[in-house]
């Protein structure tokens, strides 16, 4: 399997609490709760470490409150790399109900000064000058995900894409707003928005794939992979070779936190395999599937997997 180092520049606890259904204004009881160290970026640590990939882990993480994430790492067999900045990573409410829908309460998070910036690209330097030194395995592919921190400018996102492809790695990102358009202009290998992010970035419709090859050939950037969710409606993969469309499987939802992030997971899993694209795509949507019919987003059983990915059906777009 590959070494795969992810970049959670904006880390949170995430306290998931499960209700039958939310009553604003009034008395809720809670059913279940369910607290973890979170971030787009750990969460997609945690499904390719599912699917049996090496992970360094790297970032921000607030020092304050840090052995949550600590103990995670360990539990996990994460290369832990963070950047410690002072104070504590935010914490974020997730209400899910009983219904599948979900309400997130998030934290703006800790501000990140200059010294902790440079503190991060020398720490990310050392772990790919590490793998050339040692000749133990390279970093096959570099995932940024998730929001900025306070005090991170989205043109520092840009040169920092920029940077890591200097040094010869692909780079997959999935953030939004004024990160994703950042994002966009240093041209990764890979994005993964929803359709919503897309309409809330460049203020165009996005939700068929007319819509959005419109929208990605007025931007003109050189964009190997381009991965759009879109929830219960399925994926759409935009790639330089020929474009797919994924439908997903009916299935009950639980919770909806996590299924971007496998999403992207599965995608970058495929992409690192010797499977079809077809074969990719189907397996990758079916992970996001299974990510919803739980709390939590972990692969412990892959037979369902396997199970979904029979009732993935894929075909071309054009």
């Amino acid at each position: 399997m590959a070494k795969i180092l992810t970049i959670t520049l904006n880390p949170a606890i995430d306290l998931t609490v499960g209700i039958d259904e939310l009553m604003v204004g009034a008395v809720n009881r809670q059913q279940s709760v369910i607290t973890h160290a979170a971030g787009k970026g750990l969460n997609v640590a945690q499904v390719l470490k599912d699917l049996g990939h090496e992970v360094v882990v790297s970032g921000f993480l607030g020092d304050e409150n840090r052995q949550i994430f600590e103990s995670h790492f360990a539990r996990e067999g994460f290369d832990n790399q963070f950047v410690y900045v002072s104070g504590e990573t935010r914490q974020n409410l997730k209400i899910a109900e009983a219904s599948g829908r979900m309400t997130d309460i998030n934290g703006k998070g800790f501000w990140v000064d200059d010294n902790a910036k440079t503190q991060l690209r020398a720490q990310l330097s050392a772990v790919l000058q590490s793998d050339a030194e040692t000749g133990g395995n390279e970093v096959d592919v570099v995932i940024i995900a998730g929001s900025l921190p306070q005090g991170y400018k989205t043109k520092e996102l840009t040169a920092l894409i920029e940077w890591l492809k200097s040094q010869g790695k692909k780079v997959a990102v999935d953030t939004s707003g004024q990160a994703l358009s950042a994002a966009i202009a240093a041209s990764p290998w890979l994005i993964k928005p929803n359709t919503d992010e897309l309409t809330e970035t460049f203020h165009r419709p996005a939700a068929t794939f007319r819509e959005q090859q419109k929208l990605f050939a007025s931007i003109n950037q050189n964009i190997e992979h381009v991965v759009i969710s879109m929830g219960e409606q399925g994926v759409n993969w935009l790639n330089t070779q020929q474009p797919l469309y994924a439908k997903a499987p009916h299935v009950t939802v639980k919770s909806t936190v996590g299924a971007g992030d496998s999403l992207l997971a599965g995608m970058v899993h495929g992409l690192l395999s010797d499977d079809s694209a077809e074969q990719i795509l189907t397996q990758a949507t079916a992970i996001a599937s299974h990510a919803v019919t739980q709390v939590g987003f972990s692969i412990s059983d892959f037979s369902s997997i396997t199970d979904l990915q029979q009732q993935v059906t894929v075909h071309p777009l054009g």
